[in-house]
């Protein structure tokens, strides 16, 4: 197929946006998840230091 002609399509266009969305999507959940694991860990170690009286956790 002519490279082109392919550009032409609508179907190539939306194929490639659907990935590209897709792509996007998936790297924002890894993203997310990331963020989750980093709050759930330091907010364990803040509730550890508060019992201590070391730190307050709401600060």
């Amino acid at each position: 197929m002519d490279a082109s002609k392919l550009l032409k399509e609508k179907r190539f266009w939306f194929a490639s946006i659907l990935i590209v969305w897709a792509a996007g999507l998936q790297a924002h959940m890894m993203w997310m998840q990331k963020q989750d694991s980093f709050k759930q860990k330091f907010r364990d170690l803040n509730q550890k230091k508060d019992e201590d009286g070391d730190l307050n956790a709401d600060v």
